[in-house]
């Protein structure tokens, strides 16, 4: 299992170094066209691409370090970085929402003139960067979300794209250049969508909060059940390292006469097979231990 994770990282590492070098080649274009342009959509866009280049060197810098084993200080080893960068990102991506949004208000009350056509080819260019810096980063099977993080990052690069081909589109039709700013907030609202999802299950997370599919005391209730020997099980805590390494703890209350090793066993086995909880600590309780320790 650790050589799968560490497998997994490696080539999540290398999907985000080609997403970073393509993003940063078209930053600087992009930015300059922008200038030259005098789009705003151009300019949002490049700098939402400035802090996407920041967000994958973070993703890239936090894949290195969560390959990185326990020592005396870090007992479970530093995988959950990647959810600190993660929860940085959704932060960024707020901000520069709060920018865009800022920036646009302005350009509606006092319009600035547009050069459409070296707009129109521009957003175009990175467009097509964008979608393929996206299909590098997205993976329906990972739940990992330091890489939904770049992956939403880059995504509202796309949307500002779009956003920037239509504005200029409208204005080489009909001149109208406020559709430039509209739709920079337009991104904006969807970008800032994106950075609530990410920042509310880093958070639940960095909280040590329950995974959102499971429940702790139906969990506790079926194991009873389906664990000869044990007569009741407690003090059930189940929270994340990341979003694809569930930890849980429990106090499980055995018969006297039930073989405490096969118990466990079975119980780890249930744990990792049913409710797909592979890292487990298990206290086994006597009875008579059980009611002395509610009464504590």
């Amino acid at each position: 299992m650790g050589h799968d994770h560490d497998h997994g990282n490696t080539a999540n590492r290398k999907r985000v170094l080609w997403a970073l070098l393509l993003t940063v080649t078209f930053m600087v274009v992009e930015a300059a066209g922008g200038v030259y342009a005098g789009s705003l959509a151009l300019i949002a866009d490049a700098g939402h691409m400035l802090t996407d280049c920041v967000s994958l060197i973070l993703a890239w810098i936090a894949f290195l370090v969560s390959d990185r084993h326990p020592d005396r200080m870090r007992s479970y080893g530093y995988a959950r970085f990647q959810v600190l960068v993660a929860f940085v990102n959704g932060v960024g991506l707020f901000l520069i929402a709060i920018w865009i949004t800022w920036e646009a208000v302005g350009r509606i009350r006092d319009p600035d003139h547009v050069l459409a056509g070296p707009m129109l080819i521009i957003a175009a260019i990175g467009l097509v960067v964008n979608i393929v810096s996206f299909l590098i980063l997205r993976d329906r099977s990972s739940e990992n979300l330091n890489m939904r993080g770049a992956a939403l990052h880059v995504m509202g690069d796309m949307l500002g794209s779009i956003a920037a081909i239509v504005a200029a589109l409208v204005i080489m039709w009909t001149g109208w250049t406020p559709i430039d700013p509209i739709l920079s907030i337009f991104v904006a609202v969807l970008v800032l969508r994106a950075a609530y999802t990410i920042v509310r299950k880093s958070s639940h997370i960095l909280l040590e909060g329950t995974p959102e599919d499971m429940d702790a005391g139906d969990i506790a209730e079926k194991l009873a059940g389906m664990t000869p020997g044990v007569e009741e099980i407690h003090h059930v805590h189940i929270w994340s390292l990341t979003s694809d390494k569930p930890v849980v703890t429990l106090h499980a209350v055995v018969s006297d006469d039930a073989d405490r090793d096969n118990v466990l066993a079975a119980l780890q086995t249930a744990l990792a097979e049913t409710f797909g909880l592979a890292h487990a600590t298990i206290q086994l309780e006597s009875r008579s231990f059980a009611s002395s320790e509610k009464h504590r």
